[in-house]
């Protein structure tokens, strides 16, 4: 089966940023690394658990992989996983759904 969408899990205030601006252009770790690291559904629950553990009020974004065309490439990570890594700028318009997580 073929991924065409992947989520970036965002706090509110980075929601806010984001719908203001338009554009997303990387949490801290995302600048730190030079990719926005982004999740399939199946990595999704790991990715909260590792990196979100305790915390509330978290934006799930759920992004069309096909639109960000080349800027996705298919990286080793956790676990020796594939994970989606986007090396652009994230747009508004290519945003699919918005899930609020407590």
């Amino acid at each position: 089966m073929i991924t065409t969408t992947a989520f970036k899990i965002l706090t509110h205030q980075q929601w806010a940023d984001f719908e203001r601006e338009r554009v997303f252009r990387g949490a801290p770790i995302d600048i730190a690394d030079g990719y926005i690291h982004l999740s399939t559904t199946e990595q999704l629950e790991g990715t909260l658990a590792k990196h979100f553990a305790g915390q509330t009020d978290l934006m799930l974004v759920e992004v069309d992989l096909i639109r960000l065309g080349d800027a996705i490439r298919w990286e080793e990570a956790r676990g020796g996983e594939m994970f989606p890594h986007l090396y652009a700028e994230l747009p508004i318009d290519v945003v699919v759904s918005l899930q609020r997580r407590d």
